[in-house]
């Protein structure tokens, strides 16, 4: 069997849920009590960045729409305009923060035929890529090294969205509030 020591990880696994009258773990974090805690790092007014608690690679982040939906044709026009502006400035702050030579991105859309596991609620992976971020250790003994702690990538995410034009930050335990477009857009 393989092990990966995370001790960091209790605290997710004992967390108490932000909202539990709410079966999606994505609309619990809608309107979040402690946006640090659940890794909701910066909030758009109709979308939210999460860090996603099962990283591909440091860094790796969500673009979430506050309306439950699996159906990406059912989003209006504000909220994939929010949607969009939320990934411009994951992009942005993933750069200023991480510093990674590439992204990939996607959304997981047809359930378990497409490889999700969260299917009735869209997301957008966001996922920093950099030359040579693989290894042995996947092909060698099928497991994937995360080189960061989640809350230090919080850290790091949330200090680069609080650099950017139009963002405001009420404290260190909530999320980047961003409602107006990069400057320049």
């Amino acid at each position: 069997m393989d092990k990966v020591f995370a001790p960091w990880r209790i605290e997710w696994v004992e967390r108490e849920e932000s909202n539990p009258e709410v079966d999606c773990v994505f609309c619990a974090f809608r309107e979040g009590a402690d946006d640090r805690a659940n890794n909701v790092v910066a909030r758009g007014d109709h979308a939210f960045v999460l860090l996603n608690n099962y990283p591909y690679n440091p860094g790796h982040v969500m673009v979430i729409p506050h309306v439950h939906t699996g159906e990406y044709r059912e989003l209006d026009d504000e909220t994939l305009l929010d949607v969009a502006r939320l990934k411009q400035r994951a992009f942005d702050a993933l750069e200023t923060g991480l510093g990674p030579d590439g992204f990939n991105v996607g959304l997981n859309l047809g359930g378990a035929a497409a490889g999700g596991s969260i299917d009735d609620h869209l997301h957008t992976h966001v996922v920093p890529r950099w030359e040579g971020d693989t290894n042995f250790m996947p092909v060698v003994s099928d497991t994937k090294v995360i080189v960061e702690a989640v809350e230090d990538t919080y850290d790091r995410l949330h200090a680069a969205f609080a650099e950017q034009d139009g963002a405001t930050v009420d404290d260190e335990s909530t999320a980047v509030r961003v409602t107006e477009s990069r400057k320049g857009l």
